[in-house]
């Protein structure tokens, strides 16, 4: 019945007026405030600061926690994509018919009503970044959504954020089809980086779904998100984005530590491997410190739950996040990795991941500190709308 209840309630008018009170309100903009209020009308933030200057107007409805944080943002996953039941109908995040397909529109397949969508909304999850999944060499274009909505159109931010690609040995191929090594994947990026740069100089003729999604990587209208893992798989991908202009943001990384120089002078940002993710295959090497490792050399990061090919299927991006402020990140700094930081990466920083005047009201409110395990969050709000009160 709740499940039911939420999704008929997103079709229910926006509440126009709602403020939150809270013993601490991490803004995100700078200091926490204590004894903090957020205001909150027409889906976004009116005003933000202490109870002492913000009072808080007659007909406010009026929301109590101790703890109160901008809507969590999961910089990578499959959500919507992938489903609860890990059953072959409700998976839909990789598609292994051939290894090149950026054609492919999570905006197509993205299910903003899937059981795991309501699931993180109630952690305080209340933005995706999720569409196609690891493995195929090029699998599929990503999308950023809020986690609330009918449709796929209601919930999405961004239809087509980056073209999602692997490399390393979840992208080989077996049984004699190419890519069969590594040496393979890279030539086959570069073959289709060169077709991109020869017909982006000139007018097109016909369209080509593919080419067109290659000649806006070549352009640098979307950034290439590539899941690596290995130190030299991580510096082939530098030397062929390099080689082309590509925007890269390189995922996972579990061998970043052996690399950190060389990130930081690409330029390129992180997102970095779960911190409770498996550690086996290519990920063997995967630290509980990578985050604050990142920090301390100044690369851009932000943190993810990734795709679990297992039930029930998604990490929570709160506990990643409590996860790396035990292993070297300050709170703030981790707190930033699943807001702000994870916004600006994600290019959607105007709207969310801070607590500030016009922004979306999107807010996690939380009984304790978020990442003690014995706190729970007890709110969610998404464009201003109450979407969750059940203590999680």
């Amino acid at each position: 019945m709740r499940f039911l209840f939420l999704v008929l309630a997103s079709a229910l008018p926006m509440l126009a007026q709602l403020a939150v009170q809270g013993e601490t309100v991490h803004t995100m903009t700078g200091e926490a405030i204590r004894d903090g209020v957020v205001l909150m009308r027409d889906g976004k933030i009116e005003r933000v600061g202490p109870a002492s200057s913000v009072s808080v107007p007659n007909g406010y409805r009026t929301l109590r926690a101790r703890v109160v944080t901008p809507g969590l943002i999961d910089a990578h996953s499959t959500v919507g994509l992938s489903g609860y039941l890990n059953q072959p109908h409700d998976q839909d995040q990789t598609e292994r018919s051939t290894a090149i397909q950026p054609e492919l529109r999570a905006l197509d397949a993205f299910n903003p009503q899937e059981k795991l969508v309501e699931y993180l909304r109630g952690y305080g999850v209340t933005t995706l970044h999720t569409g196609h999944g690891p493995g195929p060499l090029v699998s599929g274009q990503t999308l950023i959504a809020k986690t609330l909505g009918r449709t796929a159109e209601e919930a999405v931010i961004v239809p087509a954020a980056m073209v999602a690609a692997t490399f390393g040995e979840d992208a080989r191929e077996q049984a004699g089809k190419s890519p069969g090594s590594r040496a393979k994947m890279a030539a086959m990026l570069r073959a289709e980086f060169i077709k991109a740069k020869e017909a982006s100089s000139k007018p097109a003729t016909t369209r080509d779904l593919r080419q067109e999604v290659f000649v806006k990587l070549v352009k640098g209208e979307m950034p290439l998100l590539v899941t690596v893992q290995r130190a030299h798989d991580i510096a082939t991908v530098i030397r062929v984005g390099k080689e082309f202009g590509v925007r890269i943001v390189l995922d996972g990384v579990a061998e970043a530590h052996m690399l950190l120089d060389e990130i930081k002078a690409s330029g390129y940002a992180v997102i970095v491997h779960p911190t409770m993710a498996r550690a086996r295959g290519d990920a063997e090497n995967i630290s509980l410190e990578t985050a604050a490792k990142l920090k301390a050399t100044g690369i851009p990061f932000a943190l993810q739950t990734g795709f679990e090919g297992y039930v029930p299927k998604t990490r929570i991006v709160l506990f990643e996040a409590a996860m790396a402020a035990a292993n070297g990140l300050s709170f703030r700094d981790a707190l930033a990795s699943i807001t702000i930081d994870a916004a600006r990466l994600l290019g959607v920083a105007n709207r969310v991941g801070s607590l500030a005047e016009g922004k979306d009201a999107d807010l996690a409110l939380y009984d304790g500190d978020p990442f003690e395990w014995t706190s729970h969050c007890v709110g969610t709000i998404i464009n201003g709308r109450v979407v969750s009160e059940t203590k999680q």
